[in-house]
């Protein structure tokens, strides 16, 4: 049937637009279906096998045995040692996410300048990003060395007792904390540094005529032209910090005195270690929540403050 046109606008009979329509859904789902694919297999297919276990007691397989309903979520809250984890979680967010993104702006504003031979300096500082966790927790754990790491060794230099960096409870997050802020420099600041030099040079010409300093301009040009990388660079940072798991596992093992323990490795134990999969996948949906709420209070109330243009 041809479209019966009116003047300029042509009308197309109900019929074949909603063809049309129906075409053009399976022709996108076609382009979709190997992410579709790969996503069920690997991303929704152990979600909801993770929400189903939650609410069974488990063999050492892992098969269901015993359906428990809500008890395995009353254990949880009901467990000192959980409770533990959760606090060391939320620390462990607190110090690594504010304390990495201010270092790396303040990196990334410092090799941004036009100096000559600044291209070195961005590449040690986004370095980081080739290391793999593994490696990098094995350099750690020999600077964090009681007898022979260079920062106890720095300390009686300086005529101060050695600290216990790992094996004491009051250090031993700061010092997973400090190591994982040095591995996560290189992509915040990588990514702050594209952030900055997307800024229009125009904007730092017209306040320099009117007589703007450094610190006007980079508390009202650049920082509000900065805020989407930053909004991303926040976001991404939280989510990776609550998923924290190989530098815990090489360097602490979630001691001493479960001051390590964080969530994430608290559910790799309570799952390969005890064989407690009901309760494991119950702190795994419990850590989804966690990062579902973060993240949309984070869109709520940090997007607020974002500037697109």
């Amino acid at each position: 049937m041809k479209a019966e046109v009116t003047g300029r606008v042509a009308y197309t009979p109900p019929k074949l637009s909603l063809w049309r329509r129906s075409l053009n859904a399976r022709t996108a789902l076609l382009y979709l279906l190997p992410s579709i694919l790969l996503f069920s297999v690997f991303v929704f297919y152990p979600m909801f096998r993770t929400i189903y276990l939650s609410f069974f007691l488990t063999d050492q397989q892992g098969t269901a045995a015993v359906f428990v309903g809500m008890e395995n979520y009353q254990y949880l809250l009901e467990s000192p040692a959980f409770r533990n984890s959760v606090k060391a979680t939320v620390l462990f967010v607190l110090y690594t996410v504010p304390t990495g993104v201010i270092i790396s702006l303040f990196l990334a504003l410092i090799a941004n300048e036009k100096l000559k031979g600044i291209g070195f300096f961005r590449t040690i500082y986004s370095s980081t990003m080739g290391i793999s966790v593994a490696a990098s927790s094995v350099v750690w754990l020999f600077l964090f060395h009681p007898s022979i790491g260079m920062f106890n060794r720095l300390l009686n230099v300086l005529g101060m007792p050695g600290v216990q960096w790992l094996l004491d409870p009051d250090w031993a997050l700061a010092s997973i904390s400090i190591s994982t802020i040095w591995m996560n420099i290189g992509f915040s600041f990588l990514i702050l540094l594209g952030g900055l030099q997307n800024i229009d040079e125009y904007l730092y010409e017209s306040a320099k005529i009117d007589g703007a300093g450094y610190w006007y301009q980079l508390r009202r040009i650049t920082i509000p032209m900065l805020s989407p990388t930053l909004f991303f660079i926040i976001t991404i940072s939280l989510i990776n910090a609550f998923q924290t798991f190989g530098q815990v596992d090489i360097l602490t093992k979630g001691g001493p005195s479960q001051a390590t323990n964080l969530i994430v490795y608290s559910i790799y134990r309570e799952a390969f270690v005890n064989y407690q999969f009901g309760t494991a996948s119950a702190q795994a949906v419990f850590l989804f929540i966690c990062i579902l709420v973060v993240t949309i209070l984070q869109f709520k109330l940090g997007e607020k403050k974002v500037h697109y243009q």
